[in-house]
């Protein structure tokens, strides 16, 4: 007995150390979980750069203004013997506007020059993406929901005669479709709608435009129609202005870019779907994506876009430049060029196909690579959205049990026995079990419609591009990806190109080459992360060209006949008056390349020279200047250990010195 009730007693014993020892083992987890954060950006840029709105001397190289591009200034105002517009037109022009954000735009550039041309009154356009099918906000309308109308009507009064709506009158005949309706290609010429749709236009008052292809106005015009470029550039670069509360946010998000004293680039992958499929790289992909390039491709071909095979040679295609430039590609180029670990990269775009794994790479290069989602919070961005409706629920409904008249008739219908037994029922696959948005492609040999939810968010990608030129045009540096790719199609890298060269043509702006890039890393691509020092130097040549007038050059005659907007130079721009006077370069068609922009009136050159006296009397610190004042100011002690010091510490500007020398090969482990 005494031995069984000292085995009680040790079993006791031991079930109070378990019981204590599991207490302590929970309290530490209580605490411990206290200190855990999720990971944000913002916390890790204060890392980084914890000297919050002190700058930083800016390196030059990397982020300094490209001099031979300064004396151009933005000019888009009309010249002599342009009239206003009256107050009787030809009859008012509505027009249905289909595609994303880059097609918007440019379709309402174009819009507003044919309206002008055939001296009709605009009735503001309808963008097909934002209107009230896809469950937008009952607080906008299509226009709306993206851009400014009352600036839009206003900044164009001298211009266009525009409208918010058609007369009366003229809404129940257009519900009854009794006016002509026209689909213009992108190419059409101003002759088209002279001879075709004026005659239409002054016989029925109103005339109806859908725009399909991004634009409905060839690019390039007749130097006698210089006016009516001029005016594309102020529609974009003036009229064009996204709605208060989008611009807020987008202004919102650079100042929190630049509250860390540090200049910032902003990157677009241009991976979209469909520009790979038209270009054939669907090969660059792997496993699904390859299939769904595929799939969109075999589309385009039988709808006359794409008159090639359905399978090519995705490299063959990337060697000639026709593919887009992988994000680690970039990451690589921008190692080359010098910029640090710790640049800050800003991702612009709205989708980027292939998913966030593609930009694991980069983000393995540098730290601070961030989106929308890294600078604003959910409630910002639903306050943009606005209110909605909530989609309705994707639930498995079981289906309605069967009466029992219904099952005595299944089984007088089931055939002789002894017969098999019936196949189980199948188990119903729920929304939470599907692969993802692309899991018909495993199940149909066609795709899907979209549903209200796909629908839905479609228009908010409008949004979310919006805020991403917002940033992208702001931008101390802009690096495209897929820009003048060749197709017939406005891209988002182009725009963001065009209206940093109109606006500040100095600013660091590269336009690679990407059938040059090919070439280079086809001699590192066994050893992509260790390139030789002469590899580095032949990519930061090509890349310094770029920004500079061989880059503008190859610009204009790639991308210019796609896109005016991504190249408005020389119609909407003029050269201030210095002692180099550039000569005009002209292509084999006899057009205008580089140069040949007229004198600046005198109204601009003084206000330059002014802000040039200030510059001078308040020079621009280097990181050589700021290292200086920082070996000064050691021996001079602080005020007060609580304040922060207007200079860097004396490490940090050493570190910071040895990345702008470093002029080494790059480690990936660094």
């Amino acid at each position: 007995m005494a031995f069984k009730s000292k085995i009680k007693w040790v079993a006791l014993f031991v079930l109070t150390l378990s019981l204590g020892s599991l207490t302590v083992h929970l309290s530490l987890t209580k605490f411990s979980s206290m200190n855990l954060v999720q990971y944000s950006a913002k916390e890790a840029l204060s890392h980084d750069f914890p000297y919050i709105g002190s700058p930083v001397g800016r390196n030059k190289r990397l982020w300094g203004a490209v001099r031979s591009l300064e004396s151009l200034q933005p000019y888009a105002n009309p010249r002599n013997g342009y009239p206003v517009p009256g107050k009787t037109s030809n009859g008012f022009i509505y027009a249905k506007i289909f595609g994303g954000f880059e097609k918007i735009r440019s379709s309402i550039c174009d819009l507003v020059t044919i309206s002008r041309l055939l001296n009709a009154t605009l009735v503001i356009p309808e963008i097909q993406e934002s209107t009230r099918s896809k469950g937008i906000s009952y607080k906008f309308k299509s226009f709306s929901y993206l851009y400014d109308e009352e600036q839009f009507i206003a900044s164009l009064k001298n211009d266009v005669n525009i409208i918010k709506s058609l007369p009366e009158y003229f809404k129940s005949a257009r519900r009854r479709s009794e006016f002509p309706t026209f689909k213009p290609k992108s190419s059409a010429s101003p002759n088209y709608y002279v001879k075709e749709i004026l005659p239409s236009l002054k016989k029925a008052k109103v005339v109806g435009l859908i725009i399909m292809d991004g634009g409905c106005l060839q690019p390039i015009l007749p130097p006698i129609l210089s006016e009516f470029q001029r005016l594309r550039c102020r529609v974009a670069f003036h009229a064009l202005q996204f709605r208060p509360e989008i611009q807020i946010l987008g202004l919102r998000m650079v100042e929190r870019l630049r509250a860390w004293g540090q200049p910032f680039l902003a990157y677009h992958p241009g991976l979209v779907r469909d520009t790979l499929a038209y270009h054939g790289c669907a090969e660059l992909f792997q496993d699904v994506h390859t299939e769904l390039i595929q799939y969109r491709r075999e589309q385009m071909i039988k709808q006359g876009i794409v008159n090639d095979e359905l399978s090519v040679e995705s490299h063959i295609r990337r060697e000639n430049g026709s593919c887009p430039l992988m994000p680690e590609e970039v990451g690589l180029l921008l190692r080359a060029m010098g910029y640090p670990s710790n640049t800050i990269i800003y991702v612009a775009g709205s989708q980027t196909f292939g998913g966030q794994r593609l930009l694991i790479p980069l983000r393995a290069m540098f730290a601070n690579v961030v989106d929308r989602t890294s600078l604003c919070s959910k409630t910002e961005l639903s306050d943009l959205v606005g209110p909605e409706t909530p989609p309705s629920p994707d639930v498995f409904k079981m289906p309605n049990p069967k009466s029992e008249e219904q099952l005595k008739e299944e089984w007088n219908r089931a055939g002789p026995r002894p017969r098999p037994l019936p196949p189980p029922p199948d188990r119903p696959v729920y929304q939470h079990e599907k692969e993802g948005w692309y899991a018909w492609i495993t199940e149909n040999d066609k795709e899907p419609n979209p549903s209200p939810m796909d629908l839905r968010m479609q228009a908010h990608r409008l949004l979310w591009d919006a805020l991403d030129y917002i940033v992208s045009v702001e931008a101390d540096a802009f690096f495209p990806c897929f820009h003048s790719d060749g197709s017939r199609w406005p891209d988002f890298s182009g725009l963001v190109i065009g209206q940093r060269l109109y606006e500040r043509a100095s600013s660091r702006t590269y336009r690679p080459d990407r059938k040059k890039i090919a070439e280079l890393f086809n001699v590192i691509r066994d050893d992509m992360y260790h390139p030789k020092r002469n590899w580095i130097l032949s990519a930061r040549e090509h890349l310094n060209r770029s920004l500079s007038e061989e880059g503008l050059i190859r610009q204009s005659l790639l991308s210019k006949p796609t896109s005016f907007l991504s190249h408005p130079i020389p119609e909407c721009s003029c050269r201030i008056s210095s002692v180099e006077i550039t000569k005009p370069i002209k292509g084999k068609d006899g057009r205008i390349l580089f140069g040949g922009e007229p004198e600046c009136p005198k109204w601009m050159q003084s206000a330059r020279a002014e802000k040039a006296r200030t510059n001078e009397t308040e020079p621009a610190e280097d990181e050589n200047d700021v290292a200086e004042k920082a070996r000064t100011n050691e021996t001079e002690p602080a005020e007060d250990e609580n304040d922060v010091p207007e200079q860097l510490e004396p490490d940090v500007i050493s570190s910071l010195t040895s990345l702008i020398d470093h002029d080494e090969e790059w480690d990936p482990n660094d």
